[in-house]
């Protein structure tokens, strides 16, 4: 019977991950002494998995409310192109047969949304959940703290890329009331790309600051993208965010144990210069070439997200 057990346990996570309503407007972003011979003591008692800060609840309609709710804070293309007319709330929820769950879904589509109406801005397209300034400080690491984040993700089957980025996850920090911090580029990214042999790789980037360092991105550990399409994987993230600050993640695959990606506790400069606050970033970020003239080589995608969690570590 328990040898079934586990079988039937096993079996259940291969399978792949596979309008009128009121949106409401997002929160606008801000720069916010033991005695040595007293007996063997009893075993640690495990203590009960604590729920995470941002967990898809199955009310569908009420997503966006369910997210500012919980400190966090979403750009969405809701209004973009021929959204305009008719919004399409970006960010949904679905049960998930492998979680067993309702989780997140992002979706992005290539010949219609933008990067939140921005004209300027006319080679990429966005999808996010984040925190911001608005956010409890829980939420955004000042300077010296530490912050542990762990969420899961699902990437799509047969998920399209580019030689240019898709970003999946960020670390940034927040401007201040000036307008003149350094946080123009993530000190941390995870996205997914084309290489020039035609393989797509998952990445794990470190940008530099751009005032200290000219902005330089090094790899901090990269994987074959097809080891994460269809399936759930789990993120573990602890950084301490300080000039020599640590940075450390495992990413592992939810159907077999198999860890995917891992950084060590590598020491990097995790600040930026003038900056508030350093905050997380969660969707689908990217770039399809000036005027969509990479388009042809997307196509329209749903990113599935599940569990957002955020602790300070002391």
């Amino acid at each position: 019977m328990k040898k079934f057990f586990a079988v039937f346990l096993v079996l259940s996570l291969v399978a792949a991950c596979s309008s009128a309503f009121i949106i409401p407007d997002p929160v606008p972003g801000g720069g916010n002494k033991a005695n040595p011979e007293a007996q063997e003591p009893e075993p640690p008692v495990e203590e009960p998995e604590q729920k995470p800060g941002l967990a898809a609840d199955g009310n569908d309609a009420e997503t966006y409310a369910l997210i500012l709710s919980k400190g966090y804070n979403y750009e969405t293309p809701d209004n973009s192109g021929a959204h305009a007319a008719e919004p399409f709330r970006h960010i949904r929820q679905s049960y998930d047969k492998t979680l067993k769950k309702y989780v997140f879904d992002f979706y992005l589509h290539i010949d219609n949304d933008d990067d939140r109406g921005k004209a300027d801005v006319t080679d990429r397209q966005r999808n996010e959940i984040k925190t911001d300034g608005h956010s409890p400080d829980s939420l955004v690491a000042q300077y010296g703290e530490t912050l542990k984040m762990t969420w899961k993700f699902c990437l799509p089957a047969g998920m399209k890329t580019t030689t240019k980025f898709s970003h999946i996850h960020q670390l940034k920090g927040l401007d201040n009331k000036d307008g003149n911090a350094d946080v123009a580029l993530p000190a941390i990214t995870f996205t997914c790309r084309t290489l020039s042999n035609g393989k797509q790789q998952f990445q794990v980037l470190y940008t530099a600051s751009k005032v200290e360092s000219d902005g330089k991105s090094t790899y901090l550990a990269r994987a074959d993208l097809s080891e994460f399409l269809g399936e759930w994987v789990t993120v573990s993230e602890t950084v301490n965010f300080a000039d020599n600050g640590r940075y450390s993640v495992i990413v592992t695959r939810m159907r077999d144990g198999k860890q995917l990606a891992k950084v060590d506790g590598v020491e990097l400069d995790m600040w930026r210069t003038g900056c508030t606050g350093m905050r997380p970033k969660w969707g689908l970020y990217r770039n399809f070439g000036e005027g969509r003239s990479l388009a042809s080589e997307l196509r329209d995608e749903i990113l599935k997200f599940a569990d957002f969690d955020i602790r300070k570590l002391k």
